[in-house]
């Protein structure tokens, strides 16, 4: 376990070339709770330095134009390592225009920090932990905005989330830019959520690096996502969320997955040393395949989305990926073998021996749609992959021309 706390020794206490001391643990979790429940529109909550124990998730309720605000992510920490009352950490809901910054938050039973119905959220200079490094019981999600317009997420942290680091569900007009996600099994993920841009942020050793996923059953679709200027590197960490979370269905070793979505544009980041693929296309009807008889743990907690193998019956949802643009980014892998724990790993060390893809296309096609509008202008000496799933990956093919389509953009 020591090999996990290391790199954090800087969010969890200073760093310095004396010997850290151990943290002195305080109480203001009465006080701060008035204050978020009686604060007055318009309002400042300062936080004070220090290290603060809560053993009940902190709430604050239909609440516009506040700031919430730390004296720093290394010198003033919320930590829920003792929690015995509620599933989050932080909850706020219902609001406008609401400023979260300069503080950590730790440890708490579900998600660190959810942010729900919120129109103007800005999360900035947060670190959300699990401060002993990855675990399949620690909560779902560091970063947790949902149904909320106008998300601005900067200069962030998440690591140890067992589902995604920094998560924005079912949201419109969403920023993630010059944050770091690390040790959780998706590191970036963007779900359902439209009008979206992920830029300037370093994703590495999680499970899964970015995602952008579409899933049934939810109150929107997302659609219009643009993924650029990122370092996505060495995500090769073992997968550890539950069995049957929709998430467990990555493979160590990738570096972006794209789930059955559209009008989304890759471009001009840095993919590196994801040893099993770079950048993985898959349509829904895959994911429930591998999933099949899979099923949720009862102790899953907060908004995790599990397996649906009842898609089918969300007659709006389509489960297959279309007008996607990859274009314009580098690759690099000084792995020779996928992870073959995984029944993809497994698949590409059949079909594509000791040359893991960089890009891999399921190729399990919308019948109602003849052109999906699969797009890739990259250059380079590339490993290019159509799986041909949807016939038991007989007729799978190799290389880049099989995906150009020259003057799309994703449906821009």
């Amino acid at each position: 376990m020591l090999k996990y706390l290391l790199p954090c020794l800087c969010i969890i206490v200073s760093c310095s070339n004396q010997k850290s001391k151990p943290r002195v643990w305080q109480s203001i979790e009465q006080r701060l709770q008035t204050q978020l429940i009686t604060v007055a529109d318009g309002g400042l909550i300062e936080l004070p330095e220090g290290n603060f124990m809560f053993t009940k998730s902190l709430a604050m309720d239909g609440k516009s134009n506040i700031t919430i605000k730390g004296k720093g992510a290394d010198k003033t920490i919320l930590s829920f390592k003792n929690q015995t009352e509620g599933a989050q950490g932080l909850l706020i809901s219902n609001g406008n225009n609401i400023t979260l910054e300069d503080f950590s938050i730790e440890d708490a039973k579900g998600d660190n920090l959810k942010v729900s119905e919120v129109n103007g959220i800005t999360l900035r200079r947060i670190n959300s932990v699990w401060a002993d490094g990855p675990k399949t019981e620690n909560g779902a999600y560091a970063l947790y905005p949902v149904l909320c317009k106008h998300v601005l997420i900067e200069e962030c942290v998440a690591m140890g989330s067992s589902d995604a680091g920094i998560y924005v569900g079912q949201s419109d007009s969403v920023i993630i830019r010059n944050s770091k996600a690390y040790w959780n099994v998706a590191g970036i993920e963007s779900e359902n959520s439209r009008w979206v841009e992920i830029y300037g942020n370093e994703a590495y050793e999680n499970t899964g690096g970015i995602l952008v996923f579409d899933l049934p059953g939810l109150t929107q679709y997302g659609h219009s996502t643009k993924v650029y200027n990122n370092k996505v590197y060495d995500n090769n960490h073992e997968n550890f969320a539950a069995k049957g979370n929709i998430v467990a269905s990555i493979p160590p070793g990738t570096g972006f997955m794209v789930l059955a979505t559209h009008q989304l544009e890759i471009t001009k980041n840095e993919i590196r040393n994801n040893k099993t693929v770079g950048i993985g296309v898959i349509s829904y009807d895959l994911v429930a395949a591998l999933n099949e008889g899979e099923v949720e743990q009862e102790r899953s907690i907060g908004g995790v989305q599990t397996v649906n193998n009842n898609y089918l019956l969300d007659t709006l949802y389509n489960p297959y990926p279309y007008k996607i643009f990859i274009h314009d980014n580098t690759y690099s892998n000084s792995h020779w073998f996928p992870a073959l724990g995984h029944d993809i790993g497994k698949l590409f060390m059949m079909k594509s021996f000791m040359s893991p893809p960089d890009i891999a296309y399921d190729g399990i096609a919308n019948p109602e749609r003849a052109n999906p509008e699969f797009c890739v202008q990259e250059s380079g000496d590339l490993t290019v992959l159509n799986l041909d799933a949807a016939h038991d990956f007989e007729n799978l093919t190799k290389g880049l021309k099989q995906f150009d389509c020259v003057g799309v953009s994703a449906g821009r």
